[in-house]
């Protein structure tokens, strides 16, 4: 049979490269419409209704793009909706947040530091907390607060910042600043299928049995797609912060994560403002500059991991129990610390090197049994790790590992089935 969890992690790849992909589709239309939304322009030949055009050239072509606040008069026979990007990124997302954090709860989903949860428990905090922070923030838009747009936005960076927090107060630092991307996204996403979408299929509908649509649906769609249009950085950010532990692996990370929306914000503004005047305001650059400075200060001003001897007193957990009591584990924990450990250590003595990679420490029994799955890939199956084998592991050491791992998974399934 075919080794799962090599066929599991190439699961897991096709899902991110799709995640990828639909993302760059969504973002690439979302920025693509803001910028032409930003630069239309007055012309005396306008037809009734037209907003204003804009005149562009791409591929050898030119381009005739003209905007109907409501609707034009008669409505063409063959419309297309962007809709499907914003669709796919959110269910490829949601899938990934299923195989790396659900599937993989022990690992990279729960700290018993912080918050000793069952797998099911941590699971239904972690799918219930999206589910809840979009019907709060949907219940203030639709409240009288949708009139006053900029305090809108402040009210929802306060419950941002609540978010940010509380994940940390729960989750792993990599699972808690992801769960924070994945809590905008699905407020974004959810902006696009439950609100704008509707709202212009009654606009359309309406055209098309002879009726005169309201403005408001269109006012309506586009507070949120303003919504949407500043949310988009800070959440590239959120995905891409499980690789850099500067970013989730401090104690500070909460505020890091809230300062990065309103990096998002000054970025934002820069381009919409030069989008529709032709000259963005520079001081924008400057708050970017020291917004990300202070971010950068905090991400060494202090530790979230905790030190090795209260890690190395902690019972372990049923699943770190597995691979800590499978045969062949002493073997590999003596590899582990003689190859690996002095680079994955809470205090590396790798010279110039300051914090283990990707935040992953593997000093401890703990540790070890922890990250099982991610040692058997990265140095049994694979050479990935050490670097270039830069601690000269030896072929027979990663054949050791290969096979503790698969005996303690080999014994976990005979006492299932038992």
């Amino acid at each position: 049979m075919y080794d799962i969890a090599i066929l599991w992690d190439w699961f897991a790849f096709a899902v991110r490269w799709l995640h990828v992909i639909t993302a760059i589709a969504w973002i690439g239309s979302s920025f693509y419409f803001v910028a032409l939304d930003l630069g239309l322009r007055k012309a005396p030949d306008l037809p009734v209704g037209a907003h204003g055009e804009e005149w562009q050239v791409h591929g050898g072509g030119f381009y005739h793009i003209r905007k109907f606040l409501v609707a034009p008069e008669n409505m063409p026979d063959h419309l297309i909706w962007f809709k499907w990007e914003s669709y796919a990124t959110w269910l490829s997302g949601a899938a990934l947040l299923m195989i790396v954090y659900w599937v993989g709860a022990e690992l990279f989903l729960i700290d018993p530091a912080k918050a000793d949860l069952a797998v099911w428990q941590a699971i239904l905090i972690s799918g219930g907390s999206l589910t809840i922070g979009w019907i709060c923030y949907d219940f203030l838009c639709k409240s009288k607060l949708g009139e006053t747009p900029t305090v809108l936005m402040l009210l929802l960076f306060v419950i941002l910042v609540a978010m940010s927090w509380g994940y940390n107060q729960i989750f792993t630092g990599r699972a808690a600043l992801l769960h924070l991307g994945a809590f905008t996204a699905t407020i974004m996403t959810a902006n696009v299928f439950l609100i704008i979408m509707p709202n212009q299929r009654i606009v359309v509908k309406d055209l098309q049995e002879g009726r005169t649509p309201d403005p408001k649906y269109g006012k309506i769609a586009k507070l949120r797609s303003t919504h949407n249009n500043y949310l988009t950085l800070p959440v590239l950010f959120l995905m891409l912060s499980n690789h850099y532990p500067l970013a989730f692996a401090t104690e500070y990370s909460w505020i890091i994560a809230s300062l990065i929306f309103l990096t998002g914000v000054t970025i934002r503004h820069y381009f919409n403002t030069m989008h529709a005047t032709g000259r963005g305001p520079s001081w924008t650059w400057a708050a970017t500059v020291v917004l990300f400075l202070i971010i950068a200060w905090l991400s060494t001003a202090s530790s979230w991991d905790g030190d090795y001897d209260t890690v190395e007193n902690q019972p372990l957990t049923a699943y770190e129990q597995r691979y800590a009591q499978a045969e062949g584990f002493e073997k590999v924990h003596e590899i582990v610390l003689g190859r690996c450990s002095m680079c994955h250590a809470r205090e590396p003595a790798w010279e110039g090197m300051h914090w283990a990679p990707k935040g992953v420490h593997l000093e401890t029994k703990s540790d070890i049994a922890r990250a099982a799955r991610q040692i058997y890939l990265q140095s049994g199956v694979t050479h990935a790790m050490p670097p270039a084998n830069i601690t000269y592991m030896p072929d027979e050491d990663r054949v050791k590992i290969v096979k503790w791992f698969r005996r303690a998974n080999e014994n976990a399934l005979a006492g299932i089935l038992e």
